[in-house]
């Protein structure tokens, strides 16, 4: 028999059977490690000591060994089997056991997607968790909104050298040059304890602007102005302001956002509640509402902006406004039932004619005329900037820019241009730039400039030619009228003939000049061709210019040299008087910027000549031959 084979005696003591020993220590040893693995050895080894059955798995004895096995995998009080049982044991163990292994492989998958399960839900409830914190104390903020806030932040931080034209705005009243009278004026209308709407008129470039923003700040500084420190100052375009008749969208006067249509606040659409948006004319409360090019906004909405001035307060209407609705905030409601305040005063610039703008905001206006800048006040601009820069200028300079532009503006662009090349010339510090008429010319030069004022040849006295003055805007001009005569082939038949470039309004002045040179010389126009003309193509759309065509003719025909240092402009009458025409001042500042010593003007345009006028002597008469006198004959 073989070694490992044992052989035993059944019950009825008649049979004799076989095991193997080897094989059922085999299975005893794999199923215990099979059960250590499945319990874990911490809770094998906590069972085996509560089982009181330590060390019986070590035993030489089989049939202990299999009974401290049935004790653990069966929890089972038998006794140990008997030699013929340890088949029949050992399939139940193994089945056990199986059946152990089974339940284990089970549970840890049912554990495995348990625990992933809670993971997802975990995760998910913690987005939501973030996520609600955040819009608790962020508001709409989330990782790409945020890594633009802080782009848009590092962006701020990057700053250039400070605007020249920043530098050079004027940053006080006194700096505003050529319009101390209409500073006089505005501040009056400003700076006081009721202070009123006011509409600016003038040529661009200026100082409208600044004024109108300078003018505030003095004002608040006036124990008796209503203005307070917070005081703002609103400035607006009215070429760009843009408005939806329908008011889906004004920026000037304030829109409501419907919840439906027009996307109001999500916490509003939610519970449909309209949004207004309040407008400049609400910014601008307490303070001033600067409209630039007033004369350019749409009729509809000047005449909206009216209303505002009148009530002073803005309303809003909705139809999906409920007073009745519980989720209302205050503000909204207030918005709706009380409208937003507007008390506000307004100044309006304009370039355009007073009879260009709303009459409606005329008479609810104080009118100011800002004054076109003459070279000496160019030449004054410049000086003034040259000392903010800091740098150095070569004489004649600013009288070369003066001869360029009648914009202090302008004036100022062309000076920081020649800056700019003086400086990359020279390749020299800020404070060390020299300035020369070189750097200034070629500024001119590149930028295709020609002379506001073109250098005329003025002789004392010349015959059949007058300076006459004209206007167009807020700009005076000066206009050559000339004038030929010759005795006709034929006596009686002569001929006139003037350009049609300079509109039909000469021809008017022409007839009735004929009529006068008549009356108060004798001469029959119709005795000589005569050709007037007026140089440059110029256009005269008035009367102005008619004791300049009179004393052309009569210059031509008599053969008498007139004065050239001497402007005119009148409207003449066929009995010979001269009637008031418009524009006066402009045309006199034209006649300095042009060098003239006098003008001749209408005895009733005589008001309209500035009080503190200097630098040019102004003649005023009545009749045509006092136009004579001074021109011809004096």
């Amino acid at each position: 028999m073989a070694q490992n084979v044992e052989q035993y005696i059944t019950e009825d003591g008649n049979i004799s059977k076989l095991y193997d020993k080897a094989e059922i220590s085999l299975q005893i040893k794999t199923l215990n490690e099979m059960i250590s693995d499945c319990l874990g050895q911490k809770t094998y080894t906590e069972r085996l000591k509560e089982l009181e059955i330590e060390g019986f798995l070590e035993l030489p004895d089989i049939s202990e060994r299999i009974f401290a096995l049935q004790r653990l995998v069966l929890e089972d009080d038998c006794p140990a089997p008997a030699p013929h049982e340890y088949a029949r044991t050992m399939r139940k163990l193994r089945n056990k056991v199986t059946e152990m292994l089974a339940e284990r492989v089970v549970k840890e998958q049912i554990n495995k997607e348990l625990k992933e399960r809670i993971q997802r839900k975990q995760a998910q409830y913690l987005a939501e968790l973030k996520l609600e914190i955040l819009k608790k104390h962020s508001g709409p903020e989330n990782l790409s909104t945020l890594k633009k806030y802080a782009k848009l932040e590092r962006l701020e931080g990057k700053k250039l050298n400070r605007s020249m034209m920043e530098l050079l705005r004027p940053t006080s009243i006194d700096e505003i040059v050529g319009q101390q009278r209409a500073i006089g004026a505005l501040l009056a209308k400003i700076a006081s304890p009721y202070p009123q709407h006011v509409l600016i008129y003038g040529p661009p470039g200026v100082g409208k602007t600044s004024a109108a923003r300078l003018a505030l700040e003095v004002a608040k500084t006036k124990d008796y102005s209503p203005f307070s420190d917070s005081a703002g100052f609103i400035e607006v375009d009215g070429t760009t302001l843009r408005w939806d008749p329908r008011e889906i969208a004004n920026p000037l006067l304030g829109s409501v956002h419907d919840p439906i249509y027009q996307g109001s606040n999500r916490e509003l659409s939610d519970t449909g509640i309209p949004e207004p948006k309040i407008g400049l004319v609400t910014q601008a409360h307490g303070g001033i509402l600067f409209i630039d090019e007033i004369g350019e906004m749409d009729p509809i909405l000047q005449n909206k902006l009216l209303k505002v001035l009148e009530d002073k307060r803005i309303e809003f209407e909705s139809i999906y406004y409920d007073s009745a609705n519980k989720n209302m905030p205050m503000y909204i409601k207030k918005l709706f039932e009380e409208g937003a305040p507007a008390d506000f005063i307004l100044i309006g610039a304009t370039t355009r004619q007073p009879e260009d703008i709303n009459p409606a905001f005329r008479s609810r206006c104080t009118e100011i005329f800002f004054e076109p800048l003459t070279p000496n006040d160019i030449i004054q601009i410049i000086g003034n900037a040259v000392k903010k820069l800091g740098a150095k200028i070569e004489n004649g300079c600013a009288e070369i820019i003066s001869q360029y532009t009648i914009e202090g503006r302008k004036a100022v662009n062309l000076l920081a241009d020649a800056y700019n090349v003086a400086i990359n010339r020279q390749n020299c510090k800020p404070d060390e730039v020299f300035i020369s008429c070189r750097d200034v010319y070629t500024v001119v030069q590149t930028g295709r400039l020609t002379p506001y004022v073109r250098p005329r040849k003025r002789d004392d006295r010349q015959i059949g030619r007058v300076m006459a003055l004209g206007v167009s805007g807020y700009v005076g001009s000066l206009l050559e009228i000339e004038a030929v005569s010759f005795p006709a082939l034929q006596k009686g038949n002569g001929t006139i003939r003037f350009n049609d470039t300079a509109g039909p309004m000469t021809k008017d002045s022409l007839f009735n000049a004929a009529a006068v040179i008549r009356k108060i010389s004798g001469e029959i126009i119709s005795d000589y061709d005569i050709h007037v003309n007026c140089v440059g193509g110029g256009r005269v759309d008035g009367p102005s210019a008619g004791i300049a065509i009179m004393a052309a003719i009569i210059s031509a025909i008599k053969q008498k040299p007139v004065r050239q240092d001497i402007a005119v402009t009148g409207e003449i009458s066929i009995r010979g008087y001269v009637n008031p025409v418009g524009g006066i001042i402009e045309k006199i500042y034209g006649a300095k910027q042009n060098s003239m010593s006098a003008v001749v003007i209408p005895s009733d345009n005589l008001k309209d000549v500035p009080s503190d006028l200097t630098g040019i002597e102004v003649y005023a008469v009545d009749r045509a031959e006092e136009v004579l006198q001074i021109l011809i004959d004096e």
